[in-house]
């Protein structure tokens, strides 16, 4: 992994359009339209107001001289758009669902009439889009829920929790498998997503693969906009598809729920013929609660503030006691190694000795044999004498376990823990200052601890202090904070900012351990503050892979070293702003990103200095092989800087339309 920053600046852009303009921009919705008389006359000066039926927060702009409205940043929700204007009936439309990220059209007849009547329409906007060219599917959480797609544990996540990228199953064209570490759209590249949370990015550019690690929870999430293609040019940077969230937020109700989902061997039928059910035990369950922030007697917070909280947390407890592993035989231990002889000619050295596989040589009797080449004498029946072992040797086995059973391979059933904690809690705040102004806060945060997951970090099962494994702690902070502000009825003004902070540290079990003081190794760690760790130990594996072994016995590779230690962070502050601009037909916006994007990543050398590495490549390609540099000389890199994109798009008031992005 490489310590990158990404500094982004994406200005989009000047766009013309009908006021379709907007399409989909952020994470909000977009109501646009005309409006006519009976005889198909364009009416200016309209009054439109859209309102939330959930939390009263009204929505207001007015038709231009030609006849066009826009509603540009609608949180996702059902409206209900009123119209008028003197002369003519009212008219409202009920049943709008704004959906994350999409633009609907309304145009709306008025018939002459006093204002005192009105003529309601209460069928749904049409679903056909005609306003923008992406291809995008939006996918409410609640049918995640409803289907039968959400998975818990190893085989389901990297984190254990139910994981959004599940409904990328529900696309056409694309592909996601159980363990939620590949993602592929339309063939694209694989973990190239975008994913943006309110807004703002929140891909994990540190371990792409490991999005579950900056996910929000499933129940907190109101829907996903997932575009496939053709992206808006603000959408830059995204090859396999873009994920756009929006959080749930509270409503002029109080409304709550609790879950747990959970596994357990008592659900399971019996293997067939053992009759038996391995302990399986596992729980994701929380619960949430959102509504008008109400202080009694001090501060009613109906049609004006609201809240909406939630929490997660998965835990998974169990033994593992089925995965047999290779450890030595106890005449390995001794030096005796005559099972280890198979009885196949290998070959025939320079002497015209056979060589026969799983001998045994003597490397006090190396030589040169008369071709030059160098040889060496086998042990005497294949035996080490006892006299030629090493103490450190020794002393190392003594802390490998003994065999269980007789064979060669396969040979010990360790029972090990194999745990798990996952946590993650978010917070929703949405507060309507005035009419003109409004404002909405995230925050959440994710946590998962595992010092031995067979599925996360592949333990092997070998007992403290030698075992190869090493934990998974993970840490993530997501905030957020947008602000609207209607200057005049046909001009908008949009700010966000976000920041998004990932913490990844794989720590062994043991983290103080003196190899001199132990073992009798001499320079195999330096103590200090980072600590140290039983040495990585290879090769005892005579074929196969480890730690099950397979040929005729051996030793899966064992303790974590020093190298493979390391402390990695990711830091994304990020921001944006949006002026939109209505006039006659058309739609104007100027807008810009910044994004910074940094990673840093500590690991331990030999001698147990943190060293920090840096490069520019992007983390999907693979790491350079150069020398690390001292933590002391890390510093900034600026990793991309695309051109400016601007987007064109005009619209008659009916008929064709035309659209150019470059």
């Amino acid at each position: 992994m490489s310590n990158k920053i990404v500094f982004t600046i994406a200005v989009a852009c000047l766009v013309l359009s009908d006021p379709a303009l907007t399409l989909a921009q952020s994470d909000r919705g977009t109501i646009t339209g005309a409006v006519s008389d009976s005889s198909s006359a364009v009416l200016p000066g309209v009054s439109i107001v859209a309102t939330n039926t959930q939390t009263g927060t009204k929505y207001e702009t007015i038709s231009t001289e030609t006849g066009n409205y826009t509603l540009v940043q609608l949180p996702a929700g059902v409206y209900e758009l009123a119209v008028e204007l003197p002369g003519f009936k009212k008219y409202i439309q009920q049943g709008i669902t704004v959906q994350v990220a999409q633009t609907l059209r309304v145009d709306v007849t008025l018939q002459v009439g006093a204002n005192t009547e009105e003529v309601t329409v209460t069928a749904d906007a049409t679903l056909l889009r005609t306003e923008s060219g992406e291809v995008s599917h939006i996918i409410p959480a609640a049918r995640l829920n409803e289907l039968p797609i959400l998975g818990i544990g190893g085989a389901a996540t990297t984190q254990g929790l139910r994981i959004y990228l599940s409904q990328t199953k529900l696309l056409p064209g694309a592909y996601y498998p159980d363990g939620g570490l590949t993602v592929r759209i339309n063939g694209a590249p694989q973990n190239t997503q975008s994913v943006r949370i309110e807004g703002q990015d929140s891909t994990n550019q540190l371990i792409p693969f490991s999005s579950a690690s900056l996910q929000p929870s499933v129940d907190a999430v109101q829907e996903t906009a997932i575009q496939t293609s053709n992206y808006a040019a603000e959408y830059g940077q995204a090859g396999g598809g873009l994920y756009n969230i929006t959080m749930r937020s509270g409503t002029n109700q109080y409304h709550g729920g609790g879950f747990d989902y959970l596994a357990n061997e008592a659900f399971n039928a019996s293997f067939p013929y053992v009759n038996t059910k391995p302990r399986v035990r596992r729980n994701d369950y929380g619960f949430n609660f959102g509504g008008p922030a109400t202080i009694p007697g001090l501060y009613k917070g109906r049609d004006k503030t609201f809240f909406f909280a939630n929490f997660e947390q998965y835990r998974e407890f169990f033994v593992t006691n089925n995965q047999p592993i290779t450890v030595p035989t106890l005449a390995y231990r001794q030096g005796d190694f005559r099972q280890a002889l198979t009885g196949r000619q290998l070959g025939t050295d320079p002497l015209g000795r056979p060589i026969m596989e799983g001998t045994i040589y003597d490397p006090n009797t190396t030589r040169a044999a008369p071709d030059g080449r160098i040889i060496r004498d086998p042990f005497p029946n294949n035996v080490i004498p006892a006299n030629r072992m090493d103490k450190v040797a020794q002393t190392i086995q003594q802390l490998i376990p003994a065999p269980t059973t007789g064979a060669l391979t396969g040979n010990y059933t360790p029972a090990f823990p194999n745990d798990r904690v996952t946590t993650n809690w978010s917070i929703k705040g949405d507060e309507y200052l005035s009419p003109k102004a409004k404002l909405s806060g995230y925050f959440g945060t994710n946590k998962t601890a595992a010092q031995y997951s067979q599925q996360l970090n592949g333990s092997e099962g070998l007992p403290l202090p030698i075992t190869a494994t090493r934990g998974t702690f993970t840490v993530s902070y997501t905030s957020r904070a947008n602000f609207d502000y209607t200057i005049s009825p046909t001009r908008l003004l949009h700010l966000g900012a976000g920041y998004t902070q990932y913490n990844f540290n794989d720590n062994s079990p043991v983290l103080d351990y003196d190899s001199e003081k132990s073992l009798g190794l001499k320079g195999a760690t330096v103590l200090g503050d980072q600590g140290g760790r039983f040495p990585t130990i290879n090769g005892l594996c005579s074929s196969g892979m480890s730690p099950q072994c397979t040929g005729t016995g051996g030793m899966a590779s064992m303790g974590p070293g020093n190298a493979i230690q390391s402390k990695s962070y990711m830091i994304n502050p990020a921001g944006n702003v949006a002026l939109t601009l209505i006039k006659s037909n058309h739609s104007y916006k100027f807008g810009g990103e910044f994004r910074c994007d940094t990673r840093m990543v500590f690991t331990r050398s030999a001698e147990n200095r943190p060293l920090c590495r840096i490069s520019t490549r992007p983390a999907s390609e693979e790491e350079p092989s150069g020398s690390p540099m001292p933590v002391s000389s890390w510093g900034l890199f600026n990793r991309e800087m695309p051109p400016f994109l601007q987007t064109r798009k005009w619209e008659r008031t009916s008929g064709l339309s035309t659209h150019r992005t470059r």
